[in-house]
């Protein structure tokens, strides 16, 4: 299965998403270290566009093929880009299950953006003012939301997996 993980900087999306392809030893495909390795390499000089959404589709459409379940972990803002891991699902035959974190805390929120390190070598973390203004497109298919608002990360982990084993993708 492919589970696309999507949420502003701070939600605690990759936090979910590590941990989800860590108990099921899933491939992880992070955006964020793939563009950062982009800019490292010099090849890419101006803004990275697609570039690194492109290469994880096409990523986790060739591990899917493999039988290896993948999670995804990107802000994934934008219909277009989760029409995009929808199309790498079908194309493998798997089925798609789409993860949105949030914090619905505005002040807890901000306080994760202004207190957060960058743990990829060179990645230069988007401050308040840009996930505050950061445009993102509402889902417009069923998915899994996860508030992960007052409360520690291990209960939104929890709650987390608990909706992935009632709708039966995920055994306990």
């Amino acid at each position: 299965m492919l589970i696309a993980f999507g949420g502003l900087p701070g939600t605690g999306k990759t936090t979910l998403a590590r941990a989800l392809a860590k108990r099921y030893a899933a491939v992880y495909l992070r955006i964020d270290t793939i563009e950062q390795a982009i800019r490292c390499s010099g090849e890419l000089k101006a803004d990275m566009g697609s570039a690194g959404y492109m290469v994880a589709y096409q990523l986790a459409e060739d591990n899917l093929r493999m039988g290896r379940d993948v999670v995804a972990d990107s802000v994934n803002a934008l219909q277009i880009t989760r029409d995009a891991w929808a199309l790498a699902a079908r194309n493998a035959s798997v089925p798609l299950i789409e993860v949105e974190a949030i914090c619905s805390d505005l002040a807890e929120h901000r306080g994760r953006i202004e207190g957060r390190q960058s743990d990829i070598n060179g990645l230069r973390l988007s401050d308040w003012k840009a996930v505050s203004e950061r445009v993102f497109e509402a889902w417009s298919t069923p998915h899994i939301v996860i508030d992960t608002a007052r409360k520690p990360i291990s209960d939104a982990e929890r709650e987390l997996m608990d909706h992935l084993t009632s709708a039966g993708y995920l055994a306990m």
